[in-house]
């Protein structure tokens, strides 16, 4: 048996589908690092590149007869390859789209947190799970262009706010507008020269894909995707904040035994309060946060606005780009301070509930960021 019939054979077992789904997971989990690398992103451009492909040769394919032997024998050994390798096609096309789910899920969910913003993430591991499950409707052309216009939008999202250097509502529209005109060219690419079935086909495959772009959109108006390419590395409340030389020493309370402690969960009442937070953000981006201190006097009653406190960061720097805000004797009842991007979607959240105690202290404890 040779060794082209041994794959074929390999290939055809129905478990193949999830290894290639998985190995599109696995690859990505081990090579992806941070969001603004240059290899990464060119890496997820070439996937798209290549998924692209496949749904223009999926749909011509599809559309067109398939040539008899003379014709067949008149192309070249690329064309017949070509086509000869149609019935993977749904194959290549899940790894790709579980390569760049897998991405996605990477690079959101640093940037998600347990709020409204979880749900563009939320979505993205549904269709990550779903993806092994796909194989046989890929060769839908409507259902690809679709996927194929949510991953364009999941990277051109935060593409372009890396490239640019700013994030605000303009950038991500442009994204999305983006991804329209990308996902319309491979349809295009799909009915071209086929002028009889283009208008009525064209508008019934790009449709769906438009609409979910626009659903998109209105996720984003919502706060529910997440600010990438911002992610928070670190927060919490302390008593002190000091800088010393590049690192800062921040102080909270901890009994002996509360090793996994690493900043304040209750405050007196009585004393100035510090939020201090780490938010990454790449190199050429330049923005401002807010900590938007939100207060409740107990658990029966929703919290209300504060204080929103403006900070300028500066990307780049592989620990977040660090700062703080203080306020000063706090009434008692939970505290919150979201941390928000430009257009008020939540980076992260640190939460405090601010106590009146007596003279008895716990020991300060040191921690160097």
């Amino acid at each position: 048996m040779s060794v082209s019939d041994t794959a074929k054979i390999l290939l055809a077992k129905p478990f193949m589908p999830a290894v290639f789904f998985l190995a599109g997971v696995t690859y990505d989990t081990l090579t992806l690092t941070r969001i603004d690398r240059l290899q990464d992103n060119l890496l997820l451009l070439i996937y798209l590149l290549l998924l692209g492909v496949l749904i223009v040769l999926t749909g011509r394919l599809g559309i067109e007869p398939p040539p008899d032997r003379g014709e067949l024998a008149a192309l070249s050994p690329f064309a017949r390859w070509v086509l000869r390798s149609r019935p993977y096609y749904p194959m290549a096309s899940q790894f790709l789209l579980g390569g760049l789910f897998s991405a996605y899920a990477i690079f959101y969910s640093r940037s998600a947190t347990l709020t409204g913003t979880a749900v563009f993430f939320a979505v993205l591991v549904v269709l990550l799970v779903a993806n092994e499950f796909l194989r046989d409707r890929l060769s839908n052309l409507r259902l690809l262009v679709s996927l194929y216009a949510l991953v364009c939008f999941g990277f051109f999202t935060f593409f372009l706010p890396v490239v640019t250097g700013y994030m605000n509502r303009f950038v991500f529209l442009a994204g999305a507008a983006l991804s329209a005109a990308v996902t319309l060219r491979v349809v295009q690419l799909v009915y071209r020269n086929n002028a009889d079935r283009s208008r009525r086909e064209a508008i019934g495959v790009t449709a769906p894909a438009f609409a979910l772009i626009g659903l998109l959109v209105g996720f984003y108006f919502l706060n529910w995707i997440p600010p990438v390419p911002l992610s928070m590395k670190f927060g919490g409340i302390y008593h002190e904040v000091k800088k010393s030389g590049d690192r800062f020493e921040l102080s909270y309370a901890r009994q002996w035994y509360e090793v996994w402690k690493r900043s304040d969960t209750t405050f007196p009442a009585d004393e100035p309060i510090y939020c201090f937070t780490a938010v990454f953000a790449p190199v050429a981006l330049k923005t401002t946060v807010y900590h938007h201190w939100y207060y409740r006097p107990n658990s029966g009653k929703p919290f209300t606005h504060a204080d929103r406190i403006p900070l300028n960061i500066s990307g780049g720097r592989e620990g977040g780009y660090r700062a703080y805000t203080f306020k000063q004797r706090l009434d008692p009842g939970d505290w919150r301070v979201d941390v928000e991007a430009e257009d008020g979607r939540i980076i992260g959240r640190v939460s405090v509930t601010v106590e009146a105690q007596g003279e008895s202290r716990p020991a300060l404890t040191t921690l160097a960021y």
